[in-house]
């Protein structure tokens, strides 16, 4: 952007940050924000909450400078600061609140950072900026190389330098940063992290913008349904596809790995130890900023999902309303139907055409086939045995499940307890195998059981006269409920 005249001028007037810079009562602004919302890393705040906060810093701005130093109340002051013509707050309702809420604009962040850029610093580190240059540089360089055997050379020219740093190590020769270099890099990581953290209000800005904007067009749209979906999508891809939305999709991607937010905890906790560290009296919430920035991020994505929601209840509309004239269409030819029931017409009034045409194709015409003659043999048919023994198909039986567990009720009510084979043995077995099985079913489903695998137990039947049959099964307990 040129910084001729002409774009400055309009900045001052248009832009928030510079409005901010230059109100009557930036002090006031800044500060409240600085320490209400920035400080503490949040990305908004209920009204009453904000409310009672610029109330106490009225309160106490006003034994300081007399009654009538801020003669408007605190909500008159957020409802001026959320106004277009300041646009210093963004004051809005969540989906599941009916209280307003408000939150800082990226032109807001930005006019803090900056008020915070002029403080006198007393160390000024170049060192650990011109290796964040250095290894930029370097990725750009390697990352963008297509010849393979150059990027192969420039990995084995890094392992030759990391070979060569262990050697150092392991020989005792282990060169460590000294307190100005700690401080240094250190200085410069806190100033990324704020940096970072403000750039999502930045990106949630312009999903919001796009939401904005999709309610808009689906308000006033007139078309098709494709038309608009296809106008939408295409404008949301393209943010997913341009260069801030890359960069953020990866961002998130290497942020949401468990590996890397345990990785970047532990280097936090080990790096705020340091003493070189500890005397620049850091701000505690540096220990968890990763989490500011998993809120930040899923803050941003919940945006996205709005937009997404809101497409899906365009869509549900749409369906409604041509549902809705489908069944009054309906309606009204029933009522037509029922009004012309007893007057109907002494001749044809309308004729229907055929709902599709009747196409035959003369490839499709089968050819001809001659049919198969059968052939009839002169051998004579012998008559079957008529004499066969049919009483087996009618000896059928069934097994009374209810009364073979009435059978193990009738000896637990006499013995307390008692096991299958024991049961059987007083009540033979009449249908054989069928009736062995049904009791074990009866037995599987019985509360109170006990089966002792170690100790066998033979159970004998007659299936047919003169043969037995035996078999052997585990101890099946039966005990009374």
């Amino acid at each position: 952007m040129p910084l001729d005249y002409a774009t400055l001028d309009l900045l001052r007037q248009e832009n928030p940050a510079w409005r901010l810079l230059r109100a009557q009562h930036t002090p006031l602004v800044a500060a409240f924000l600085h320490r209400v919302f920035v400080v503490p890393g949040l990305r908004d705040l209920p009204q009453a909450e904000l409310v009672g906060a610029l109330e106490d810093e009225l309160a106490k701005l006003r034994i300081q400078h007399g009654p009538d130093a801020f003669p408007g109340s605190a909500q008159d002051y957020l409802n001026d600061w959320a106004a277009d013509g300041k646009g210093w707050l963004r004051k809005f309702y969540p989906p599941d609140s009916d209280e307003p809420h408000f939150d800082l604009t990226p032109a807001s962040e930005k006019a803090l950072l900056w008020l915070e850029g002029l403080n006198e610093r007393r160390f000024v580190g170049t060192e650990s900026r011109l290796l964040v240059l250095f290894d930029l540089l370097r990725q750009i360089c390697e990352g963008s190389q297509a010849d393979p055997k150059l990027r192969v050379a420039a990995l084995h020219r890094r392992r030759d330098d990391i070979d060569s740093h262990i050697s150092r190590i392991l020989s005792g020769d282990a060169p460590l940063l000294d307190e100005a270099r700690i401080r240094d890099r250190f200085q410069q990581f806190v100033q990324l992290a704020r940096e970072l953290l403000a750039d999502f209000r930045e990106v949630d800005s312009n999903f919001r913008t796009l939401d904005r904007e999709a309610r808009e067009r689906i308000t006033r749209w007139a078309g098709t349904k494709g038309a608009l979906l296809d106008q939408i999508l295409n404008e949301r891809d393209a943010i997913a596809a341009s260069d801030q939305g890359k960069s953020f999709q990866a961002f998130w991607q290497f942020l949401m790995s468990p590996a890397r937010q345990e990785e970047l905890g532990s280097l936090l906790e080990q790096a705020l130890s340091l003493p070189a560290v500890q005397n620049m009296h850091p701000d505690p919430r540096l220990l968890r900023i990763h989490y500011d920035w998993l809120e930040a991020g899923e803050h941003t994505q919940r945006t996205v999902a709005r937009l997404s929601g809101q497409l899906r209840k365009f869509l549900d509309d749409q369906a409604w309303l041509e549902n809705r004239r489908i069944m009054d269409i309906l309606h009204n030819i029933k009522n037509q139907a029922l009004t012309l029931r007893d007057c109907a017409p002494r001749q044809n009034f309308m004729s229907i055409a055929d709902t599709s045409p009747q196409v035959d194709l003369p490839l499709e015409r089968p050819l001809y086939r001659e049919t198969a003659k059968a052939a009839l043999s002169g051998e004579a048919v012998d008559g079957g045995n008529a004499d066969l023994d049919l009483s087996a198909l009618y000896a059928q039986s069934a097994v009374n499940r209810e009364e073979l567990a009435a059978n193990i009720k009738q000896e637990i009510q006499m013995h307390g307890q008692i096991s299958l084979a024991e049961v059987i043995n007083r009540h033979p077995l009449r249908h054989g195998l069928a009736e062995l099985l049904c009791y074990l079913y009866v037995a599987g489903e019985w509360a109170n059981k006990v089966v002792d695998s170690e100790v066998r137990e033979n159970i004998v039947w007659q299936s047919e006269p003169g043969i037995t049959r035996r078999t052997s099964l585990p101890r099946i307990l039966l005990l009374g409920e």
